[in-house]
């Protein structure tokens, strides 16, 4: 048995981006960035972790439609690491495929901010391969 889970708190990188597969399925690829206050860089700065999020489906189009830079986003889901050839190099690409996300922080007031709820992935929708992912 094994449990492969994550749950991260922090700030949006950058914009999400939309993409649809051949198969018909959308999926979302943005950056969270963890800043541990507790924890220094070799600059005295707080350590700060750059995360690859990725969403499929609905909460793909959830995160077009109202994540944004610089949001605070609640984060569940799961490490999945890709290998690819560059070079004649093997490399190795993490990402965080989440399956649960709630915005935090206090509403804009604009008509498209989204209400403070939780949303949820259906886990079937993600494809055990992702070799067709245009990226």
């Amino acid at each position: 048995m094994g449990i492969n889970k994550v749950i991260l708190v922090g700030h949006v990188g950058r914009d999400p981006v939309l993409k649809s597969l051949p198969s018909g399925k959308h999926i979302a690829t943005f950056s969270l960035a963890t800043t541990d206050k507790r924890s220094k860089d070799e600059s005295g700065n707080p350590r700060t972790e750059w995360h690859n999020i990725v969403a499929w489906d609905k909460l793909a189009e959830i995160c077009e439609r109202y994540v944004t830079k610089g949001k605070q986003l609640y984060i569940e889901g799961s490490i999945r690491t890709r290998t690819y050839e560059q070079d004649g190099q093997k490399k190795y690409f993490t990402e965080i495929h989440a399956q649960t996300m709630e915005m935090l922080g206090s509403p804009q007031g604009s008509e498209s901010s989204a209400p403070r709820e939780k949303y949820e992935a259906v886990a079937q929708s993600y494809p055990d391969d992702v070799d067709d992912v245009p990226f």
